[in-house]
């Protein structure tokens, strides 16, 4: 046997900044997108300014959120739409986010392997990410990995939650479209309205429709549907669609229903609210991350405050104050 050795060593590329990176990604081109989502996801402050400039050739994509309770199904879903809607000639992306291990801060990322077979499609683009700690069911740089896909002309782009509950309801303000995946025979017909979440559904899909017990939960959606309050966040009436993403039945049905509710949402004008709702959302956000990075990096300060807290020399309101620099009447010093 002959083995082959190189006459010289192998040399890794060069790092390239990210603003190089950018007239790639414009293009297309798959490597470069990867790049730019990691270091996102990374937090390198040397991404920032290319990240702002991809912002501003981004608001083309339809963003739909896939949610419902851990379980369902939505990885499967999201593999039978992938290939449904790159039938069309489609560019997909997919950023599907795992749960982090409370160890490692790491992910499962699971939903990769499950999507595998329909990623090949050179149309779609998948991506996991952890969440890191980040409540709410998504990731802190999901809605960045969204800017860079649609940036790259993907549309629709996919966003997968780990799975909601009560309060876990964020990708509501990251997306334009909200399909919430339900499961029968988990223990209760209607776990999507006791988790809270079916104000949020634009499309209610209903998994497994080949089991007996599906029509039972289409039943008691579509019942609670016509005794629940009047919608405020739309005019539009959610469908309720069995699907099955094993033989794929009504796939097609539920990836037209997205695409209507994207022409509802610009023929209404209620696009122009919900880009304004995720917005608002994504300046909260970074807000909060900046104020979270300047609290750690002033670690002596907040250890102090503790313990004043601890011994009931302030309170934790007071505290709270200090660090951001406030005066007792709330405004900044």
């Amino acid at each position: 046997m002959t083995v082959f050795t190189p006459s010289r060593p192998v040399r890794r590329a060069a790092y390239r900044p990210s603003v190089e990176l950018v007239p790639e990604i414009l293009a297309g081109n798959v490597a470069a997108i990867a790049r730019m989502i990691t270091r996102a996801e990374a937090g390198y402050a040397e991404a920032a300014p290319a990240l702002a400039e991809i912002y501003r050739h981004t608001g083309k994509a339809h963003v739909v959120g896939i949610t419902g309770v851990p379980g369902a199904g939505k990885s499967t879903l999201v593999s039978s739409l992938i290939r449904a809607f790159a039938s069309e000639g489609r560019k997909i992306g997919v950023v599907a986010v795992d749960p982090s291990s409370p160890f490692s801060g790491g992910a499962i990322l699971g939903d990769r392997v499950r999507m595998s077979e329909a990623a090949s499609s050179s149309q779609a683009f998948v991506r996991s990410m952890a969440t890191r700690g980040h409540l709410g069911g998504l990731a802190r740089s999901t809605l960045q990995a969204v800017d860079v896909l649609d940036a790259a002309g993907y549309s629709p782009i996919i966003i997968e939650t780990v799975g909601v509950g009560q309060d876990e309801v964020e990708v509501v303000t990251a997306a334009h479209s909200i399909v919430v995946l339900s499961a029968p025979g988990l223990g209760d017909d209607i776990q999507a309205i006791k988790a809270g979440i079916l104000e949020i559904a634009d499309i209610h899909a209903v998994s497994k429709a080949d089991k007996a017990e599906a029509a039972a939960t289409v039943s008691a959606l579509r019942g609670m549907m016509t005794l629940g309050s009047e919608r405020v966040r739309s005019k539009w009436a959610p469908p309720v669609l069995p699907v099955s993403a094993v033989s794929g039945e009504r796939i097609g049905e539920l990836k037209d229903s997205i695409s209507r509710h994207w022409g509802h949402l610009r023929d209404s004008g209620e696009l122009a609210e919900r880009q304004r709702g995720i917005c608002r959302t994504r300046i909260l956000g970074a807000a909060k991350y900046l104020f979270q990075r300047k609290f750690d990096e002033r670690a002596g300060e907040i250890g102090e405050h503790i313990q004043a807290v601890v011994n009931r020399d302030m309170d934790p309101a007071g505290a709270a104050r200090l660090l951001l620099g406030w005066t007792d009447e709330g405004q900044a010093a």
